[in-house]
């Protein structure tokens, strides 16, 4: 019997079935903040992210012994701390409003976060965490129904615990999200916080004058330029896999086969981008397009080492997003080093101080009308299909304990809405090297993955995450 089978067999309902039930919304404030009310205006960078709210999910399994998991000691115990890392990350207590300009800027006025107790009628081992459309979103990890970040805490019939995140992606990326969640983990236990936040959006200021190279004008445009939406029927639908340690130290022998060693995120890319190519519609005259989400805080310095350390934890948005573009026919034929140089070369072009220096004087330039970035949209009749793909190595799954020990299994939830697929990398709680995929794409690429990359992308099941 295999392991899909034998996950059929544990299952004992329809996963999509089981009811959540609310028993308490609250507001959480900050214990301590300034006494009054200010604004607090978004860099450059972060004016390029919509209004897209981006989530995460950590599973608690119920521990035997005299670990305390009971659901009012969790959500006192979570709610208590959450006051208190507001204090720290006050901003995120505040709300987004439009400023004179029209521009996004946040409102910094403790208006707490909203913070949701609820219960589902399920167990963890039924929880089919392959199909988060059908048992994560709208269940397990909260809409923001306001402010910029919402929590919530869902009990499970077995005494286990799920805690899911909700943040608003114009006030902050991964890295950022991450350093909230961290410090949060840390206060809960009283700890000292590792990395204290910085919210200084004017160490990103542009230059003066400012000035850009005209590549930007390829990798960025502002939303007048874009055409309008074609129609479509392709829905994106989201899955989560694993790809075992093993296959990823593969795929980076297979692209480092031309002398250059390359990382294991570029080998990725490059074999998803090759793979994607062998979609049976999209024509081989046409073009396929992959983006890598490039982040600045390793590349761009400040002025002596205190303004070093107020970019690296600096929260907010610092991230571009540069692409390639190659015809089909060579993403099918070349090998996987062909297409991993490709990768290579245009994600270098974005590892550089220049270039994010130069992305925040193209925004200066064009402010105040929005602009957004180029892979995200078809704009003529030769693009082909696009996929970004985002390194989460920085999940910090291993970091989230609050006091009942490490989750047994998390991951991002970014079911974005766009027609423009999503991947990204994490590394997984079994501690042995495998990554955590979470994806959002067409049918057709979900359906190339399983005819032709399953030795690479595993279902997440119960098996594999030992939820008995």
């Amino acid at each position: 019997m295999s392991t899909l089978e034998l996950d059929k067999h544990e299952v004992d309902y329809p996963l999509d079935h089981y009811q959540v039930t609310v028993k308490n919304r609250d507001i959480i404030r900050a214990t301590h903040g300034p006494a009054n009310e200010y604004w607090l205006p978004q860099s450059n960078l972060d004016l390029l992210l919509p209004p897209l709210a981006a989530g995460v999910f950590f599973c608690y399994k119920k521990k035997e012994g005299d670990i305390d998991m009971s659901p009012e000691y969790v959500v006192n115990t979570l709610k208590k701390s959450l006051a208190r890392v507001l204090s720290i990350f006050y901003p995120l207590a505040g709300e987004i409003v439009r400023n004179s300009q029209g521009e996004p800027e946040v409102r910094c006025n403790n208006n707490g976060v909203e913070f949701i107790h609820a219960q589902a009628d399920v167990d963890l081992k039924s929880l089919d965490f392959h199909h988060p459309d059908e048992t994560v979103k709208g269940k397990l990890v909260p809409n923001i129904s306001c402010g910029l970040i919402s929590v919530q805490v869902t009990e499970l019939n077995c005494g286990s615990v799920i805690v899911a995140c909700a943040f608003d992606h114009r006030i902050a990326d991964g890295v950022s999200l991450n350093l909230f969640l961290v410090s949060w983990a840390e206060l809960t236990k009283f700890k000292q916080i590792s990395n204290m936040p910085s919210f200084r959006p004017s160490i990103l200021n542009p230059r003066r004058p400012p000035f850009y190279d005209t590549t930007f004008d390829d990798l960025y445009l502002p939303i007048s330029s874009l055409p309008p939406p074609p129609p479509s029927d392709e829905q994106l639908h989201s899955r989560i896999f694993y790809i075992p340690a093993k296959s990823i130290n593969q795929l980076q022998s297979d692209a480092s086969s031309d002398g250059a060693r390359r990382s294991k995120l570029q080998s990725f890319t490059a074999f998803v981008w090759k793979l994607f190519a062998h979609d049976g519609q999209n024509e081989v005259s046409k073009k396929s397009r992959m983006g890598v989400i490039v982040s600045g805080r390793n590349f761009l310095k400040g002025n002596g080492e205190n303004e070093s350390s107020l970019l690296k934890n600096h929260f907010g948005n610092i991230l571009s997003i540069p692409y390639g573009e190659l015809d089909n026919e060579y993403l099918r034929t070349r090998p996987l080093s062909k297409i991993a140089k490709e990768v290579n070369e245009f994600v270098a072009k974005a590892t550089k101080e220049e270039h994010f220096r130069g992305l925040i004087d193209w925004v200066e330039l064009h402010r105040p009308e929005p602009a957004v970035a180029r892979v995200y949209f078809k704009l003529q009749e030769t693009d082909g299909e696009a996929v970004v793909v985002s390194s989460g190595q920085g999940f910090p799954i291993h970091d989230m304990s609050f006091g009942w020990g490490e989750p047994d299994f998390g991951s991002y939830h970014f079911p974005w809405g766009g027609q423009t697929g999503y991947m990204t990398t994490m590394p997984s709680a079994t501690k042995n090297g495998d990554w955590v995929v979470y994806t959002h794409l067409k049918q057709k690429h979900l359906d190339l993955i399983e005819s032709k990359a399953s030795h690479v992308f595993i279902p997440v099941t119960n098996s594999y995450l030992k939820f008995y």
